[in-house]
């Protein structure tokens, strides 16, 4: 079975296709410049030179369609036709309350999606002009939904929702969503592997940690908390997000400045995080560089990213009555040997004790806590398209 999984931004397109019988990568590839000038898109099968084509594409109709030509080249596709194609896997941000799992889309599916568009105003359009144009282009073809947000349905209203009037919440759905659910769910799992335990029957603390970040908190094989809220501007501090802040501040800001709400909103996702902070950039290369030449407020904005994530630690650890591992994932999470070192120090109390050596060593999937350490701490890479392509494939196969 060969799975197309679409991951659609509003200007961009990323791409892969996996056999789901080996779980293996066929070809991968990236759209941009979707309906602005100089469109291009970058295909790659596995094993061969990149395959760079420009062309006008004014919407992603156009670009799918690219897309499937490259994936019937005879000298650049894997398929001789879309026939062979058997699903195609979306990613969708913003399923709101309506799925907790993957789900067949269907006309249903897709209302819900647009009611879902007040939730992710900038991410949920694009994602349904991909859907619409995969469905046009391949009518025959199944298509599934999987959604950043469904992973953290399983919350309990005690977690998910906020102290404000309960009538709030019911007009507007206000409450803690999560995101980067995908993510958590993979990794998690892949924990419970490594570790020769049932994902059932396993505590495990995720921290997704990239320009964007969030932790979650995994029991028994369900999300019960994660960092992210009614949006991902919420929790840890991340590249340019602030995370959690004292609502007050946003008014307060306003006020002294003589800007509105939603400029504030703008400074708190676009110009804080690290990058605010730090006064240097969002990178976190370029942060220990800095810090390295004696930057002393690159320092503190590293200091407090580790603080951030390690405060989430400790508060999952006390909602699940402990961790079988922490698992570090995304950019930060698996390249930052500094950064895992910052936010595990002084934990060994709590059964946390990373090994410097171990830590030091560039790995996948690999502990890198010492022997004796209670509490596992493992580093694994994220791959969001082939969880998308695992939860299509059995969608697809419970149909037959």
């Amino acid at each position: 079975m060969k799975v197309l999984v679409v991951n659609c931004g509003s200007s961009s397109l990323k791409y892969q296709v996996l056999d789901m019988d080996t779980s293996t990568l066929l070809a991968k590839g990236l759209v941009e410049r979707i309906g602005i000038e100089g469109s291009v898109m970058r295909h790659e099968k596995i094993g061969m030179d990149k395959y760079i084509f420009e062309a006008p594409m004014k919407n992603h109709k156009d670009a799918i369609g690219y897309v499937l030509e490259a994936l019937t080249d005879k000298e650049h596709g894997i398929v001789a036709s879309m026939e062979e194609i058997s699903a195609v896997g979306h990613r969708v941000v913003h399923a709101g309350e309506k799925y907790a799992s993957s789900v067949l889309i269907t006309e249903d599916v897709m209302a819900a999606l647009e009611e879902c568009i007040d939730l992710a105003p900038l991410h949920n359009p694009p994602n349904i002009l991909g859907i619409r144009a995969c469905q046009e282009l391949m009518p025959k073809t199944p298509m599934v939904g999987v959604f950043d947000t469904a992973f953290h349905q399983t919350m309990k209203p005690e977690i998910y929702l906020y102290a404000i009037p309960y009538e709030l919440y019911e007009k507007y759905k206000i409450r803690k969503y999560g995101f980067h659910g995908t993510s958590h769910k993979y990794v998690s799992m892949r924990a419970a592997a490594l570790l020769g335990k049932d994902y059932n029957d396993v505590k495990i603390i995720t921290c997704h940690l990239g320009n964007g970040a969030s932790c979650a908190a995994v029991k028994n094989g369900v999300c019960i908390d994660t960092s992210m809220g009614f949006t991902p501007l919420d929790g840890l501090v991340m590249g340019t997000r602030s995370g959690a802040i004292d609502p007050a501040v946003i008014t307060f800001i306003a006020e002294k400045e003589g800007i509105g709400a939603d400029e504030v909103i703008n400074i708190l996702n676009k110009k804080s995080g690290v990058a605010g902070i730090s006064g240097v950039s969002n990178d976190f290369r370029d942060l220990e560089e800095a810090e390295a030449k004696g930057n002393t407020r690159a320092t503190l904005a590293l200091n407090i990213f580790a603080n951030r994530v390690k405060s989430f630690i400790g508060s999952y650890m006390a909602e699940m009555n402990g961790a079988d591992a922490i698992v570090f994932t995304a950019g930060v999470g698996e390249n930052d040997i500094g950064m895992r070192k910052l936010i595990c120090s002084e934990l060994e109390n709590i059964g946390i004790k990373l090994d410097d050596q171990k830590n030091s060593i560039r790995c996948e999937e690999c502990i890198v806590s010492k022997d004796d350490s209670k509490i596992k701490i493992m580093v694994i890479p994220t791959n969001e398209e082939l969880m998308i392509a695992l939860d299509t494939a059995d969608i697809i196969r419970n149909l037959k």
